[in-house]
């Protein structure tokens, strides 16, 4: 049976560019870059290099580029090593992070809520956009961080980055003592790959990026940590990663997340406009198919491969869109549900949720993702599969 993948902000396959820029790091190119003889030299400049070329695509220097496991652990680093650091300084740090966040912002937050620091939650407004005058309200002496990503991974809606950056200097400006807080950290995992995430742009002390998300090796990821700020160690050891992260470096990882990053550079533009044309034709051809299905999010302002539908059931039953991507996949179509399933047991979608949605419709979230193998015959093979299984259910 022939299988089609339509589930790219989940994760993508490596380019065979990247692979092969890896390949050497595994066997030949072996060294500890910590080590000091030829072969721990000639990974360690391996591994400058692609910090260097990520640096530059960032828009800042490579010291700032701190290497660490997957984005998760990147994103616990900003937010611990955050609060952890202003302790010595706000008697209860303070940190502001959307209600739409992904979970290891979420709870890590959370987690740091039980152990004395104070969480505010920044609703969103129907669309799935943060509601920036709430922002300004929430804003403190005490408030260490601000934490928004920059697109979501659910519903594919584009934050206002630049603004935010810009509401915090302000408040910056006029605080009674002069303080690097609140920073500001934006996780930029699925917006990488199509719109610009260059740090002085955005106007971020901290931003996190994935390396499978773009079509790089998994077990890597990073956190851009601007210069001289104070962050408390996330892996304490040999201080690697300018302490911020010790351990022996994923030499072929990283190696593979700079070519990643560099292929990314190359096919933003064109890669954007092609598959904005195809979020158009699919969804305007779905709703052929049947007008109650209705996008969540922003209708305009969303990542260009994102569509995340709402699937309403003909008898309102709530494992609808669950019971259409099992449905799916067996008919050789991977989809993902809009709601967090784990132990094949699913909740309804927090990012729903927090537009506003009842449980049974944050239930029916259907998410599509499109990526660089996707085109129109096989967006023509899922419309026809989605036919067929829509009659049953609408």
């Amino acid at each position: 049976m022939k299988r089609y993948y339509f589930d790219y902000a989940a994760s993508t396959p490596v380019d065979p560019a990247v692979v092969r820029v890896m390949t050497p790091f595994w066997a030949e190119k072996f060294g500890n870059p910590g080590s000091l003889h030829s072969f721990g030299q000639e990974a360690s400049a391996g591994v400058f290099e692609a910090r260097d070329k990520i640096a530059r695509s960032l828009g800042c220097h490579y010291s700032e580029i701190v290497f660490t496991g997957s984005a998760t652990e990147a994103n616990n680093l900003a937010l611990r090593g955050t609060v952890k650091s202003a302790e010595f300084r706000v008697q209860i740090p303070k940190i502001i992070v959307s209600a739409i966040e992904h979970d290891s912002v979420l709870d890590t937050a959370k987690d740091l809520e039980k152990n004395g620091a104070e969480v505010v939650f920044l609703p969103v407004l129907e669309n799935g956009i943060v509601d920036i005058k709430k922002l300004e309200s929430m804003l403190d002496e005490r408030t260490v961080l601000v934490s928004v990503m920059f697109a979501n991974n659910e519903i594919g809606t584009i934050q206002p980055i630049a603004k935010i950056s810009e509401i915090i200097r302000n408040f910056r400006k006029g605080k009674k003592s002069e303080t690097d807080y609140p920073l500001l950290h934006t996780d930029s995992v699925q917006a990488f790959n199509y719109l610009n995430c260059n740090v002085n742009d955005l106007g971020a002390d901290l931003l996190t990026l994935s390396s499978q998300k773009i079509y790089g090796p998994k077990g890597i990821g990073l956190l851009y940590v601007k210069k001289n700020l104070k962050l408390s160690p996330g892996i304490t050891g040999g201080g690697q990663e300018r302490g911020f992260r010790s351990g022996t470096e994923n030499v072929p990882g990283i190696i593979g997340f700079a070519k990643a990053v560099e292929l990314a550079d190359k096919m933003r533009e064109k890669e954007s406009v092609r598959l904005l044309a195809l979020q158009y034709y699919f969804l305007k051809q779905l709703r052929k198919i049947n007008s109650r299905i209705a996008l969540n999010g922003d209708p305009k302002n969303r990542l260009p491969n994102n569509l995340n539908l709402h699937v309403p059931s003909r008898d309102g039953s709530k494992g609808s869109a669950q019971d259409l991507v099992i449905a799916l996949d067996l008919a050789g179509f991977s989809v993902s549900p809009g709601s967090a399933c784990s132990a094949r047991v699913c909740s309804p979608s927090h990012v729903l949720k927090a537009l506003g949605y009842s449980d049974e419709k944050a239930m029916s979230g259907l998410r599509v993702t499109f990526g660089r193998k996707t085109d129109k015959k096989q967006i023509n093979a899922l419309l026809v599969a989605l036919k067929g299984q829509l009659i049953h259910m609408l």
